[in-house]
Parts: C-alpha cells; structure tokens; sequence
C-alpha cells in the first residue's frame, strides 16, 4: 500500500477493517460520515500528537479517509463514495454495528 491516498481500485477490505477495528479510529469515522471536513485536532481529545499522527496514517493508507493541507492543518473527510463503491452496505452495517453497541453500553450503564 502506498504511504498516501490510494486509489479506489487499490483500497482493500483488510486494510479497512483493520482501520475500522480501533475503537478511536471508528468513532472519528462516525463523526466523519456526518458530512464535511474536520481538522485533525477537533476529531480526537487527550490523545498525544504521535498517536494522533498514527490515525490519521491508518485511515488514510487504508483509503477509509481524505487528508489535504490547509494552512498549517490537514482537513479529513470521509472517503464514501469510494468505499460504498468498492464494497456496498459494509461502511453502514460497521457504522450501525457501531451504534448498536453504544447504545447496549449505554443500557447497561444506567441499569447498574
């Protein structure tokens, strides 16, 4: 895999499910999908910069994220189309597998 954006033709299912498997890298995918760019630094709090760094190179090899320059910021956007493209349903089943297991989380934090 290269060490950028690659291609939609050389985005693979492994490499976006290992992306999508951390918890941390899922939840900034689920702020993404709610549409438009966000800086680096409003996505993950009281994370040290070198791990942040690492996110950002998880997504984006796996082709699960857009990152550009601007200014002294990178902007991330979500690489939808190409990935409901490349596999259909599998960016919304994770996205509702996500939520379903928050909200079982919250259940069973209020019933304790």
């Amino acid at each position: 895999m290269s060490s950028r954006h690659p291609t939609p033709e050389q985005i693979r299912i492994q490499d976006v499910l290992t992306a999508l498997g951390n918890a941390k890298r899922l939840a900034i995918v689920r702020v993404l999908d709610r549409g438009g760019e966000h800086t680096c630094g409003s996505l993950i709090g009281d994370v040290s910069k070198s791990t942040m760094t690492h996110h950002w190179r998880v997504l984006r090899d796996s082709g699960v994220i857009w990152q550009r320059p601007s200014g002294r910021e990178n902007l991330l956007s979500l690489r939808r189309e190409d990935l409901d493209r490349r596999y259909p349903g599998l960016l919304d089943s994770v996205l509702v597998g996500a939520r379903t297991d928050e909200e079982s989380e919250e259940e069973g934090e209020r019933g304790k």
